[in-house]
């Protein structure tokens, strides 16, 4: 069965009606089954013209579900958006870019996802909406492991939700793989760092990628920036010790020590960028 609802409201019908595979950009979907027919039924939707585009509200900003990588870039968005934009330019190809989803993303839960980091670094929320209600959770609640997330099977996730920050904030991603582009992640950095009138960071927020089953917060390193000039010298306050909680695996991309020092070197890294800019 395929379908292609219009309505909202007929999609989540269908969902609580029986299990479904959702499609939107396809390009996690149609790459897991070469050679093989899909294994469910389809609820395709691309046609939710709701579930489009990125609109600021009063206590933030609310990018839908559909929104491409793409379509994220050509928005005009304030500066703090730049690590996010940074991450959408390392989704595959244009190609790629210009169909994949943010949304669909965030629910492949590939532990190598590129928009996970940066929207963790942005306090991210997720919106899922079922034909019986509406729930919002923190980005880091919502992906709990290797391909899996909280998402019911009745739900659809509708749209990521972007917390205000100050004017001052800056935003960085970096990521480190075997080449330049079209690559698998070995390591990702987002940092998003606010500073005060005094010119000293009043909130931080880092995640690394590709270094655990799901990308994480560094909740002490984030607190140790707290009241430190923004500036070059916060990358010399980063050491091994903050980045403990990292559970890196050894694969044919990298070894688990060889994830955990790269992981230092582009924290440092994103931290000096920042405090350049």
């Amino acid at each position: 069965m395929y379908l292609r609802p219009t309505d909202l409201d007929v999609a989540l019908r269908a969902l609580k009606g029986g299990r479904l595979a959702v499609l939107a950009g396809g390009t996690d979907l149609y790459p897991a089954c070469v050679g093989r027919p899909l294994p469910e039924d389809i609820l395709d939707i691309t046609a939710l013209s709701a579930l489009r585009g990125v609109r600021e509200e009063a206590l933030g900003f609310r990018i839908g579900a559909l929104t491409t990588w793409s379509e994220l870039l050509a928005t005009p968005l304030p500066v703090w958006f730049d690590g996010l934009k940074l991450a959408a330019r390392e989704v595959g190809g244009r190609q790629v870019q210009n169909a994949a989803t943010l949304g669909g993303n965030l629910c492949n839960a590939s532990p190598a996802a590129d928009g996970v980091p940066a929207l963790l670094a942005l306090d991210a929320e997720v919106e899922l909406v079922a034909h019986d209600g509406v729930r919002r959770l923190p980005l880091a609640s919502f992906v709990t492991g290797n391909r899996r997330t909280v998402r019911r099977t009745d739900e659809l996730l509708t749209a990521i939700l972007i917390p205000q920050w100050a004017a001052s904030t800056r935003s960085t991603f970096i990521k480190l793989g075997a080449r330049r582009y079209l690559v698998i992640s070995i390591v990702m950095v987002a940092a998003t760092l606010e500073a005060d009138a005094s010119g000293a960071v009043s909130r931080a927020a880092l995640a690394v990628g590709a270094c655990s089953e799901v990308a994480q917060r560094v909740p002490a390193l984030e607190a140790k920036l707290l009241g430190a000039p923004l500036g070059p010298a916060l990358a010399g306050l980063v050491g091994s010790q903050d980045l403990e909680a990292l559970r890196p695996i050894s694969d044919v991309r990298g070894s688990a020590e060889y994830r955990r020092d790269a992981a230092l070197t582009l924290v440092r890294r994103a931290l000096s960028e920042i405090g350049h800019e």
